[in-house]
């Protein structure tokens, strides 16, 4: 298969395009930062030689270079998987978070995702086959304290993953939302782990690849994830 995953140098989307990989799937990998995604890719095949991986660096809050990223992966074929991974967390409250936080936040947690596909998309449709991974979050599904814009765009990703979903019963094409509660990764620094408190994000790209694998007749709509002990 062709496999799309956006923020795949590190973290979930890291974990994503590994599984993927051991099973000598096609990659067409980007993330913002050039030299954590060389070195991925470069980990990845030494690892996975039967896999094909591709990487680019884009930075997809901005519209043009969301585009030209779609635009790239359709060069090597349609996409049969695209996970919408690239996201940014930034902790705050409306009321007194920095001028500026919401159009951030909403610019790669939503328009990166709405922009990558809507470049894809008519290319799957054609094919009428597919399947479309958006990375939400527990935070697209309860307000909590200190998610500000955060959650407004993790709300927003939801709203578009679910319009999504309803559009393309017709064409094949699959939809799921990933709600994943708190994952250890970059966000949450140097984070005492030895408890288990936190999901590995191996256990979120476990999920994404086995609802990949699914006969046409069945979707998941969505995957929602927490901690064992709970949400922190």
């Amino acid at each position: 298969m062709n496999v799309v995953i956006t923020g795949a140098s590190k973290g979930i989307g890291k974990a994503i395009a590994e599984i993927f990989a051991g099973y000598g799937h096609h990659l067409f990998i980007c993330s913002r930062g050039e030299v954590a995604l060389y070195k991925t890719m470069e980990e990845l095949m030494t690892k996975y030689p039967a896999a094909i991986i591709k990487a680019k660096p884009f930075d997809l809050s901005r519209r043009e270079e969301a585009k030209a990223f779609g635009a790239w992966c359709l060069e090597y074929g349609v996409p049969d998987v695209l996970v919408n991974n690239a996201g940014l967390f930034e902790p705050g409250s409306v009321h007194n978070e920095p001028e500026g936080t919401l159009e951030r936040q909403l610019a790669i947690n939503l328009q990166s995702a709405y922009h990558v596909t809507r470049a894809v998309l008519p290319w799957m449709m054609e094919k009428r086959s597919g399947h479309i991974f958006n990375m939400c979050s527990i935070a697209s599904l309860d307000a909590y304290a200190n998610g500000g814009a955060y959650s407004i765009s993790k709300f927003a990703l939801y709203g578009f993953s679910k319009n999504l979903r309803e559009e393309m019963k017709p064409y094949n094409i699959k939809v799921t939302a990933v709600h994943p509660g708190a994952v250890m990764t970059d966000s949450w620094g140097d984070f005492d782990n030895s408890q288990q408190r936190i999901m590995e994000a191996a256990d979120i790209a476990k999920l994404v690849y086995a609802a990949s694998q699914l006969s046409p007749a069945a979707c998941v709509e969505d995957i929602v994830v927490r901690p064992q002990l709970g949400d922190l």
